[in-house]
């Protein structure tokens, strides 16, 4: 239907149900890990590095493609190690030849690292403050031999919360992404009682003049993610992960958060064993719409933080 016809959805869109599920989602615990990327970012023979909640990270891999990770500077002299070769599985560094491994050395003290074979993590305790779990929390997931997996990354002026409350705001969709979903409806919300911050949909993704009709659970599992699930529909069972990486400060003082979505798609069709072997074609398609996606959703968190800060927020 045309755009301005559709129903309005902003009576049921109501702040305090998006505030409250924030709010619970950002009490859980996390075990202080963070999403750094994706795994296949992290590749052998090359470190790679981020700013993480303040604190510069590098990781690389060690013999056996082991996910390693630590401080992101030298401890002789503070030279950037992501920058820096792999060489024997351990960092070289690239001003004095420091070598630096999964064991250590006076002054740098690797992290915890958890490689879950779509996302790399890293576990900062000094950052967290929470109390430290072995793994990250984790969803389920189709099985890897019969999906595909995709992951964009992009980087907004804002805070995780932010990140969270337009992703548990589902009545936003059809209004501000018309190009990707249509005849979006809320069946279920979650009650201020709840445990579970649970938002039953559904909607229809758009190809072109078609669409994809699909009912699907959005959760929030911890304080940086929120999981969208196919439970009815072409695709059940695939999801789609929303995990808001803090960064840090930019110059001027600006929170910064990287966004790191992980698209898992199955599908039970004969088809679909096709698909899977498109892969590599098919995952820069699912980027460029995820990124289209990400490129609006960035401009509603940032917006979102920007009235915060100015005490302009409704509510």
């Amino acid at each position: 239907m045309p755009w301005a016809r559709q129903h309005p959805t902003w009576r049921a869109a109501r702040p305090a149900v998006i505030a409250a599920a924030v709010r619970r989602a950002t009490a859980r615990p996390s075990g202080n890990w963070y999403v750094l990327g994706a795994s296949a970012d992290i590749r052998p023979g090359r470190p790679f590095g981020r700013t993480v909640a303040g604190t510069e990270v590098v990781a690389w891999r060690g013999r056996a493609g082991r996910l390693l990770c630590g401080p992101g500077a030298c401890p002789h002299l503070g030279a950037p190690l992501c920058q820096s070769p792999v060489v024997g599985g351990k960092l070289l560094c690239h001003w004095h030849g420091l070598a630096l491994g999964g064991d250590g050395f006076p002054g740098w003290t690797p992290y915890p690292a958890y490689d879950d074979g779509v996302l790399a993590w890293v576990r900062l305790d000094a950052a967290g403050g929470g109390e430290p779990l072995p793994r990250p929390v984790l969803p389920s997931r189709p099985s890897p031999d019969s999906s595909v997996t995709a992951v964009t990354t992009a980087v907004g002026t804002c805070e995780p919360e932010d990140v969270l409350a337009n992703r548990l705001d589902p009545w936003h969709g059809t209004w501000f992404h018309p190009y990707a979903f249509t005849r979006l409806s809320v069946l279920e919300e979650p009650s201020s009682e709840g445990e579970e911050d649970r938002f039953l949909v559904d909607v229809a993704y758009r190809l072109g003049r078609a669409s994809v009709p699909v009912r699907a659970v959005f959760t929030a599992p911890e304080p940086r993610t929120v999981v969208m699930r196919i439970v009815e529909g072409e695709g059940t069972s695939s999801v789609v992960e929303t995990h808001a990486t803090p960064l840090g400060s930019d110059p001027y003082g600006r929170p910064r958060t990287a966004v790191v979505e992980a698209v898992i798609a199955t599908s039970d069709r004969s088809g679909f064993a096709v698909a899977r072997r498109a892969a590599p074609l098919l995952r820069p398609l699912i980027r460029h719409v995820a990124a289209r996606l990400w490129r609006d959703d960035l401009a509603y968190a940032e917006r979102r933080r920007q009235l915060l800060r100015e005490g302009r927020f409704p509510g």
